[in-house]
């Protein structure tokens, strides 16, 4: 039987590897500081949600990854005005962060109602 993947996972997993193709354009005098650590929460988030499927306590796992979302969306801002992501770049992943952020929001509702 095959695994039937979540859509959220895959959909982040996309976004992750969209995320990495950008920030590793970035000068390299911010390589190591700004990029590594968008990289760094693009990469927790992926954790997060392979986490919460399969741990019990899930809505924790799942409001740290909304948290860490939130992080991003601070430092993907601060690059864009920084001039390190252009703007078409910055607005195509700050809609999928926002859709991310819907999906785990949904998540963490149904979990209220279960």
């Amino acid at each position: 039987m095959a695994s039937v993947e979540l859509p959220l996972f895959v959909h982040w997993e996309k976004t992750l590897r969209d995320i990495l193709s950008r920030t590793e354009k970035f000068p390299k005098r911010v390589r190591f500081t700004l990029s590594s650590r968008i990289d760094n929460l693009a990469l927790d988030v992926l954790e997060q949600i392979v986490e919460a499927r399969y741990t019990k306590d899930k809505s924790a796992v799942l409001r740290q990854a909304n948290v860490d979302l939130e992080k991003l969306r601070v430092l993907l801002r601060i690059s864009h005005d920084e001039r390190h992501l252009d703007h078409k770049g910055f607005e195509h992943v700050a809609r999928n962060i926002d859709e991310a952020g819907c999906m785990i929001g949904g998540w963490i509702r149904s979990r209220a109602t279960q």
